[in-house]
């Protein structure tokens, strides 16, 4: 066996179909990106038209297969309008990759129910109605890829975590509870855990220097993270090479929560 087919034995994503929220912009535009390089058929979920056309079309230029939705995902119709719409692009997806997200972070003292509800929503209410969507058919088929994007404050408190924090705590509980349903069913369910990543949902924090420069000196890489450093993990999480592997939390964040 040569070098090139064991890899594409591991890591290729050849005949799959991969559903991929907030994969217009940030982290979710370079796991696109990533799964759809690898082989996979791929469906982009947010919000705004002008980036999901300029995704798609980026893609569609590199001989990759994609398509988008354009979905509201912080209501329940929302939410299960584009997975319906997602599954007829390309077919029942074996992957899906929750990225969508929103960063509503004031003092806690003035944290209100609207910002509590929409965090909510949007951040662990919708992936847990896709989950519910595609995780069984994952089941029924013998083969699928749950993985959530989550975030350091899902582990610790700073820069006012708020409900933000509270969500993606939630969100990798979750991963452990859909771990626990359909892992023995093939299904596979983890999160990855970014550092700080210089995106548009960090914009208020990566405008200041000082705070930027902070946060890089708390790495081991000596360096904040970029949107590109997380295809490879994306990659092994949703082939064949990470079969043994779910209900985990990892972390890719240049050795942030650990020093």
């Amino acid at each position: 066996m040569t070098s090139q087919s064991y890899l594409s034995e591991l890591f290729s994503l050849d005949g799959r179909v991969a559903v991929v929220t907030g994969g217009s912009s940030g982290i979710g535009r370079a796991i696109t990106e990533a799964l759809a390089r690898a082989g996979a058929s791929v469906v982009v979920v947010a919000r705004r038209e002008a980036e999901l056309t300029r995704t798609v079309d980026a893609l569609t230029a590199q001989g990759c297969r994609a398509a988008w939705v354009s979905a509201d995902l912080a209501t329940t119709e929302g939410v299960r309008t584009a997975g319906e719409q997602a599954a007829a692009a390309f077919g029942e997806p074996d992957i899906l990759v929750n990225c969508a997200g929103v960063n509503l972070r004031p003092p806690m003292g003035e944290l209100d129910e609207d910002v509590w509800d929409t965090t909510m929503a949007v951040n662990l209410k919708a992936p847990y109605l896709l989950g519910r969507r595609f995780g069984p058919g994952m089941a029924e088929r013998g083969f699928g890829r749950i993985i959530h994007i989550t975030s350091q404050q899902a582990h610790r408190a700073f820069v006012q975590s708020g409900a933000y924090g509270v969500s993606k705590g939630g969100l990798e509980s979750l991963a452990r509870s859909q771990a626990e349903a359909w892992s023995p069913y093939g299904v596979t369910c983890n999160t990855l855990v970014p550092g700080f990543v210089m995106t548009p949902l960090n914009a208020r924090i990566s405008g200041d220097p000082e705070k930027v420069a902070a946060l890089a000196a708390r790495t081991m890489a000596g360096r904040n993270g970029l949107p590109e450093d997380f295809a490879g993990a994306a990659v092994f999480l949703a082939s064949r090479a990470s079969a043994y592997v779910t209900g985990q939390s990892v972390f890719v964040d240049g050795g942030f929560s650990v020093h």
